[in-house]
């Protein structure tokens, strides 16, 4: 008899390919006549290749929850609400970190379920903070102060300046995307703007090549830098061996008496409406998101778990340096991105004119005016938010 071969894509980051091999491996044991085998691509790649394509040559895909209104419109993956029963899916809800679970489920069908959870939050070096005698920013005033020092790294590649473009935008009241004519009201737009390069024209310019593994790396791997102020968390750098120095994750810091709301980041798992073998692809998707494998194997081996009960683990906690434990809060509380069919097109483009004004200045207003003009041209739906 023939195995069967399940084929999965995934992002290539230890975070993204490592507890999937772990996990594809014990399913192998248990099913033996099931192989599951990963393909990885570049965090870039990763935003910019269209799913609804990979979704013809893969059963397993690794997905962005902005992604799902294509999924609707496209019926490349199984609708997961009608193969999984409502107690399962029930349970998954009550278990999500913070939208996680939710931010798959649009037009009233779950398209992915939350294998991994991330937003922005902050990281530091603890062991030079306190040879330095140097607190952890709490404000946006003591981050600047520090950012003058030459001590923050911060990612400055445009996908992650528009992710905390809106962060800012709800720091200073608003949430974006509240019509389809304009991004955000031209005050808010323009507040948010200034203050981000505030901080942005103190960092040094290799600032703007960076993503949050490459910043990441640098807190971990040189004593040049303190703290970032936001990017997206990754686990691995607060794990004993994984870099050079061990990264500790906290909480964001007060903006006018408020802490920040960064951006939901994490990724889901969804299996394709072509694949051969769907009764085996649901099955791997039941088991690795469920409590007891992202609780154990999955984030033993590097993952970042959707399901809730991994990140008030104590063990897992212990492992992680209270990874979890610090930065659940800022998840709990993180704004979940639209989802409509066109909004990727949005923004794969729209940080790149917020990326020249931070590096060079000039009229945000004329910023504001080319996000908009993006905005207009994508297929805007009335039902952005639509559950």
């Amino acid at each position: 008899m023939s195995k069967t071969i399940l084929k999965g894509i995934t992002w290539g980051h230890s975070r993204g390919i490592t507890p999937l091999l772990a996990f594809s491996q014990r399913f192998t044991e248990l099913y033996p006549d099931t192989e599951v085998v990963w393909d990885k691509r570049s965090l870039q790649q990763f935003a910019d290749y269209p799913i609804e394509k990979l979704a013809l040559d893969y059963d397993l895909l690794i997905v962005d929850h902005p992604w799902v209104g294509c999924a609707a419109a496209t019926g490349c993956v199984l609708p997961l609400d009608e193969y999984f029963t409502e107690t399962y899916l029930a349970e998954q809800l009550r278990n999500s970190t913070g939208l996680s679970h939710i931010s798959y489920k649009y037009d009233g069908h779950q398209w992915a379920l939350a294998i991994d959870a991330a937003t922005p939050v902050a990281s530091y070096r603890n062991d030079l903070l306190l040879r330095h005698q140097v607190s952890v920013p709490q404000t946006w005033d003591e981050i600047l102060a520090l950012a003058k020092d030459g001590k923050i790294a911060v990612p400055g590649i445009p996908i992650d300046i528009l992710m905390n473009f809106y962060m800012f935008c709800i720091a200073h009241g608003k949430e974006p995307f509240q019509n389809d004519e304009e991004v955000v009201d031209k005050q808010i737009g323009i507040a948010a703007m200034e203050t981000m390069r505030d901080l942005y024209q103190l960092v040094d310019t290799k600032m703007f090549a960076c993503n949050p593994i490459a910043v990441a790396e640098l807190l971990g791997g040189t004593d040049d830098y303190w703290y970032c102020p936001f990017a997206y968390g990754y686990s691995n750098y607060s794990r004993k061996g994984y870099a050079q120095h061990l990264v500790s994750y906290t909480d964001l810091a007060y903006f006018n008496n408020k802490r920040f709301r960064s951006t939901l980041g994490g990724t889901g798992l969804s299996v394709s409406a072509t694949s051969k073998h769907k009764e085996q692809a649901l099955l791997f998707t039941k088991m690795i998101v469920s409590g007891k494998c992202q609780s154990g194997l999955y984030v033993e081996h590097g993952g970042q778990p959707g399901h809730r009960t991994a990140w008030v683990n104590a063990d897992v906690n212990n492992m992680t340096n209270n990874f979890f434990s610090q930065t659940l809060p800022v998840l709990e509380r993180a704004y979940m991105r639209p989802r409509y069919n066109g909004y990727l097109h949005f923004q794969d483009l729209a940080g790149n004119p917020l990326q020249h004004y931070l590096m060079h200045g000039g009229n945000p207003e004329n910023v504001l005016q080319e996000m908009n003009s993006l905005y207009k041209k994508s297929p805007i739906k009335q039902s952005t938010y639509s559950i």
